[in-house]
């Protein structure tokens, strides 16, 4: 019961957020437009990151008990919703997404001394300790789950189904452990139902549609990496470091395969092509809401494995 108050709280922030923000969004031009690889119909605003920023960033200011490491994140959620906008007014190149990438992973690091330095048992040989390649290792997993987040949003819905799996298994495994972060990816559950009502369209289509934009698919990676930090290197562990793949099989394999193909084309592994699983699922006859539904499931049962 003593949950309800905060999980509530963030819903309607969120719901407010969006039901405002929508129409000031439309007016600044904070908007997706159909091109050759978005097949959506009309201007669609991206205010769902935001408003999921805003749900959960005033819920932990009210219920949750403050830290330097809790400020720390929120600062760097913050900075990376704030380049997530930027990308979304003006489709930033990758460098400079890049680097601010790398600025939120050295604050997760150098602030919160959050970074990955015990792999586990991975080979049957022993621990692996990375030591000082640790903070390389942890700014390579940082920028990777970030864009995998955001090359996996791509129809209605996929990302934020997916973040609401992986925050579940976040949540129930760092609260078998008794981890005060436990209640932070409910919140994002929470944000996210609220989002998904609009985005889906769900339960009635008064929610006009909107998307969550760049600046809530790399807040969601960002948030999704800097818990599998605390989950896997944190005493007391609530989870194997391999775990944490089982957790973010689809967004990671997903992109693996993206980025291995255009290298095999000779092209940026970071330009955008429509040869992304979900793609993959609608060239085969698949309906949208039948390719969520059946991603869904495989992210579903990949997570409870690795549970």
């Amino acid at each position: 019961m003593e949950y309800i108050a905060p999980l509530v709280f963030t819903f309607l922030t969120t719901f407010i957020c969006i039901r405002f923000g929508k129409h000031v969004a439309i007016k600044l031009g904070l908007v997706d437009t159909p091109t050759g690889r978005k097949v959506h119909t009309g201007s669609i605003p991206l205010v769902g990151g935001i408003a999921i920023f805003i749900g959960v960033l005033f819920a932990s200011i009210v219920f949750i008990p403050q830290s330097q490491e809790l400020n720390l994140y929120l600062i760097a959620a913050a900075l990376i919703v704030f380049i997530g906008v930027l990308d979304d007014f003006y489709d930033l190149p990758v460098k400079p997404r890049i680097i601010a990438q790398i600025l939120v992973a050295s604050m997760m690091i150098f602030g919160a001394n959050l970074y990955l330095d015990n792999l586990g048992d991975l080979f049957g040989f022993g621990e692996i300790r990375l030591n000082f390649f640790g903070t390389v290792f942890t700014i390579i997993a940082v920028v990777g789950a970030i864009n995998a987040f955001n090359m996996v949003d791509g129809i209605d819905g996929l990302a934020g189904m997916l973040s609401m799996i992986t925050f579940s298994s976040l949540a129930f495994l760092l609260s078998q452990t008794g981890n005060e972060w436990f209640l932070l990816p409910v919140l994002f559950i929470t944000a996210t139902m609220a989002y998904l009502m609009f985005n889906l369209e769900w339960p009635s289509s008064k929610y006009k549609k909107i998307f969550m934009g760049d600046a809530g698919s790399m807040l969601i990676g960002f948030t999704v990496v800097w818990f599998l930090v605390i989950g896997t290197q944190i005493e007391p562990i609530a989870f194997k470091p391999v775990t944490a793949l089982w957790l973010i099989a689809v967004p990671l394999m997903d992109m693996a395969a993206i980025m291995i193909r255009r290298v095999k084309k000779g092209q940026s592994p970071f330009k955008p092509d429509r040869d992304h699983l979900h793609h993959i699922f609608l060239r085969a006859g698949f309906s949208s809401g039948q390719t969520l539904a059946f991603i869904s499931c495989i992210a579903g049962v990949l997570t409870l494995i690795g549970i």
